[in-house]
């Protein structure tokens, strides 16, 4: 699982017929899963990659140092399914997505994945798992942060 994390003011999410989703200030978490990441929920990985989200200190406190966590600012968190982030860009100009998990494995990963964080943090939510999106933010620092699950195994 690799998740791409942005400090935001805010963020906004459109998908054609579907509810528009806004959060902010707080956290956009860009979230891919790699082929055989079926067993990670059953890991210690899997815990992390959550608690990275939550309590991360990549908010200023009043020095404007990068001491406070999402919990900490009581801030707000997008979660958005991105299978991209597994591309191969390797050989020629199309990207690859060979290394991405498949369409359902993916998606029921994300689901219970933003389930459990919905657990531990009320002010989360999520996009739309298959859909095309629209989605705008202000990254705030800026700040972005690659978390990648194979760091914790």
């Amino acid at each position: 699982m690799r998740i791409v994390l942005q400090r935001i003011r805010w963020a906004r999410l459109k998908s054609r017929g579907k509810e528009t989703v806004q959060a902010g200030p707080g956290l956009l978490a860009l979230v891919g899963f790699a082929s055989g990441d079926e067993q990670l929920p059953a890991t210690r990985a899997w815990k992390v990659m959550q608690e990275k989200i939550l309590n991360l200190r990549i908010f200023p406190d009043e020095q404007k140092l990068m001491n406070l966590s999402l919990t900490d600012t009581k801030g707000e968190l997008l979660l958005v399914p991105q299978f991209t982030l597994y591309a191969d860009c390797k050989k020629g100009r199309r990207p690859g997505f060979s290394d991405s998990a498949a369409p359902d494995v993916a998606e029921k990963l994300f689901e219970l994945f933003s389930r459990q964080v919905r657990e531990s943090w009320i002010r989360a939510q999520t996009g739309y798992f298959g859909a095309e999106m629209d989605v705008e933010f202000c990254n705030w620092g800026p700040v972005t942060i690659l978390l990648d699950s194979i760091d914790y195994g």
